[in-house]
Parts: structure tokens; sequence; C-alpha cells
């Protein structure tokens, strides 16, 4: 196994005072895109579950319009994985850092440009269709952004502290999130008809001073190393959309089981939860996004330490264990949810949210670009997170606001939801092989890796036993 030791293409670390000037300026790249890209759809899910159905929809009443608002969420999620596979494919033809900039541009234009939109009673149906295209081409950018960025930092990081660094930039998701429901939480202090009238439009239009920061920083980046030493060997995919169906579909499968609960669950907690008690419960509208905001504020410390723990236990061990939280609290959470008590919503939110979820979230970071080989792993991990982000993230509130018409505002199909979600998560978590410390400049998938492969890893403690039971896991 070539440089098993070090996992990246030179055998330096952060002595080394260039390597360590190119791994701080990656992590603050993917840092502040991810801050763009869920600050950008923490701000749309928060506007959906409460202002989009009375700007864009009017005509649809109150229930109506919240599930005709989340109906254009979830257009966005079905958008990501075509991005996924477009800019996936560019990305490991071309290289990390150009996608990484055009995505960054695309996503945040679209997101400034919402908030610039005529409303429903000013054009009628063009409203709503302006909307949904700005929408679309949010998600198409946003498709590759966070795979990339994952990518990225996971191939600049050093191998045995892989699961922290590539776990910093996911920070980024954190302080995107408290921006959003902070400013979410400050429009619910103020008159409802001016926010309605016209201030909800600021945040949007805000997202230009994030895309400013976020290109003037991946412009200075430099190509990632391993991308590099795939040039040099002349082993670039030419079409890495057919090898990673033809060769990794076993592992773009486990890919999109191990991100439905930490996904689903992040998509039902921000916008769901916060839809429900305050339009179902009716509990104030600032405690929603309140409890995201702290939520996302324990996140900040969670996500990191989570990365840090997986590089010492493993990243299977403690992405199970953030299954098991957050399958736990599911039922006691959403029935404190519909009691109505602010405090009780903010604490019990908070928690789910910023615990449960960004455990596996912190585990998650270093394990998808591990699952892949150098040749498709752009692709394969776009193709893992855009795929899973429909089936959970995307459709996951449409369907629980449809859930919460079916069965008259109970709780209790929506925390089974969560909890089916969280399951199907928990089982991928036994039957994926523990892809710590792996060698990244690899072109094969880790389903391939044999026993003394894993065992030869800088930091890899794997039982035979343990091995074997996740190849006897193969779809």
């Amino acid at each position: 196994m070539s440089n098993a030791a070090s996992g990246t293409t030179p055998p330096r670390g952060n002595t080394d005072p260039e390597y360590a000037a190119n791994l701080r300026r990656a992590t603050l790249a993917s840092s502040v895109g991810s801050a763009l890209e869920y600050y950008d759809f923490a701000l749309y899910g928060l506007a959906s579950a409460l202002i989009f159905g009375q700007v864009f929809f009017p005509a649809f009443g109150a229930a109506a319009g919240i599930a005709a608002g989340f109906a254009t969420y979830a257009v966005g999620f079905f958008a990501r994985p075509f991005g996924g596979l477009f800019f996936g494919t560019i990305g490991d033809r071309l290289g990390r850092k150009w996608v990484l900039t055009v995505t960054i541009a695309l996503m945040g234009g679209s997101s400034t440009l919402i908030g610039v939109l005529p409303t429903g009673e000013q054009i009628g149906v063009w409203a709503p269709i302006l909307l949904v295209l700005l929408r679309v081409l949010q998600g198409f950018g946003a498709g590759a952004e966070q795979a990339g960025a994952t990518v990225l930092m996971a191939e600049y990081a050093p191998a045995r502290r892989r699961g922290y660094f590539a776990a910093l930039p996911f920070v980024g998701i954190m302080v995107g999130t408290i921006l959003a429901s902070g400013v979410f939480a400050l429009l619910g202090l103020a008159d409802h008809q001016v926010v309605v009238d016209w201030l909800w439009r600021i945040p949007f239009l805000a997202s230009i001073f994030l895309i400013a920061i976020a290109l003037f920083i991946r412009l200075r980046l430099r190509e990632s190393p391993t991308f590099i030493q795939l040039e040099k060997q002349e082993q670039v995919a030419k079409n890495p959309f057919t090898e990673v169906f033809s060769q990794s579909w076993r592992s773009i499968l486990r890919g999109i089981g191990l991100r439905l609960g930490e996904n689903g669950g992040s998509a039902l907690y921000q916008t769901l939860a916060v839809s429900f008690v305050t339009t179902i419960v009716g509990t104030q509208p600032w405690a929603g996004p309140l409890a995201i905001a702290i939520g996302a504020g324990l996140g900040i410390f969670v996500i990191p330490f989570a990365g840090l723990l997986s590089d010492r236990f493993g990243r299977m061990k403690v992405y199970r264990a953030g299954s098991i939280i957050q399958l736990v609290l599911a039922l006691p959470a959403w029935y404190l949810f519909s009691l109505g008590n602010p405090v009780l919503i903010i604490v019990v939110l908070a928690i789910t949210y910023g615990i449960g979820v960004n455990v596996m979230l912190g585990a998650q970071c270093a394990t998808l670009p591990e699952l892949f080989g150098n040749r498709h792993r752009y692709i394969g991990v776009a193709i893992s997170r855009e795929f899973s982000a429909v089936i959970a993230g995307g459709i996951a509130p449409f369907i629980g606001a449809l859930l919460i018409g079916a069965f008259g505002g109970s709780w209790i199909p929506l925390a089974l939801y969560v909890m089916v979600l969280t399951a199907i998560t928990l089982w991928a978590t036994l039957v994926t092989p523990e892809t710590r410390a792996r060698d990244l400049t690899l072109t094969t998938d880790a389903l391939n890796d044999s026993y003394d492969d894993v065992t030869s890893r800088p930091t890899a403690t794997v039982s035979r036993r343990e091995h074997h039971r996740n190849l006897a896991g193969r779809v």
C-alpha cells in the first residue's frame, strides 16, 4: 500500500511551513463555503416555514401555503444531485479548486436574487415560478459545494488527524445556521406584517458579503495534493461518471445509508420542528429559530470533537453512537415539543439537533472521502451526499407537513419518521468498513481493502471479526 503512513501525497506535516499554510487556507476556504451554503439553506428552510407561504402563495391559506413553501424547499434538494453529478465529474477531471470557485458564486448569487423577487400579489404565478428557478440554481450549485469542501479538506489533512481536520470546515455549517437562525429569531421580534412586507429580504441580500469573502479565499487556494499526484501519474479518470457507477455503487449505497439519519434529522429539526411548534403548537415565533441557533452553537464544539474521537476510536463507532443518541431521543423530544413550553422546546430542540445530528456529522466528514478511490472520489462523495439529501433532507419536511395534516397535528408520526431514517443509518454503520486513516492516493474503494490493508494503517485498530462482518454486509 503506497503512502500508507501518510494518506496524502507528501510525507510531511504541520512542521513544514508551506504545507501548514496550505492546510490553513484549505480549512478557511472550505469553512466559509460551508457557512454560506448552510446560511442560504437554513435561511430558505426557515423562510419556507414562516414567511414564503404568505409572500408567494397568499391564495393557498395557512396550512397549504406552508406545504407549498416546503415543496419549493424540496425542489432545491432535487436539483442538488444533478449539480453533484455535473460538477463532481468536472472536479474529478479538472480538479477541486475550479469547481469550488464556480459553485460558491452560483449558489450565493441565487440566494441574493431571492431577496429581490416580486411577491405573489405583485406578479401572480410568476412569483413562485421565479422562486423555484432560483431555488433550482441554488441547489445545483450546492450539489457539489459541500462534497468539494469535504473532499478537499480530507485530501489536505494529515492521515492521523484527518477526522478532526475534515470536521473543521463543517463548523462553517453551524456558523451559517447560527447566522440564519439568529436573523430569523430577531425577525420574530419585529412586527409580523413588516417582516412579510419587506424585512425578510434583508437576510437574503446579505449573502453577497459571504460570496465576496469566499471567492477571495478560494481564488488563492492551491489544488488538492492527492489530485496533483493523480495528474502526475496520469491516472485522472476520463469518465468518472461511468466509473463510479460501475465500480463504486456499493460504496454509494453505504454513503447514502450513513447520511439518511444525519441529513434527515437535520432537515426535520431545523425546518419541520420549527414550523410544528410555531404553527401547530402555537408557541412564540422566536423560540424555534433560537433553539436551532443554540443547537448550532453546540455543534461548533460537537462536530470537531466527534471528528477527534473518530481519529481515536474509529469512524463507525462514533457514527453509531450519534445514531443511537438520535434514535433514543426521537419519541421524548417530539412529545415535549407538543407541550408548547418555549423553554422545553428550546432545550430539547437544541440538544436533538446540536448533539444527536452533529455527532454523526463529525464522524461523517472524513468517512465519505475515505470510502472512495482517488479517481472518482469527488463524484462519489457528491452522489452519496446529494441523493441522500433528496431522500431525507429535501422531501422530509414536505412529507412531515403532509403527516401533520393527515394525522391532525399529532407528533407521533413525526417522531416515528425520524426513527425510521435513523435506524437505516444505524444499520449502515454496521455494514460499512472502518476507513480511519485510509491512504487517499489509492484508486480503489475501501470495500476492496483486505484485513491486512486495514491493520497496516497508522491508527487502525479493527478486529478481524469486525472487518469480516462489514464485508459480509455487502449489498
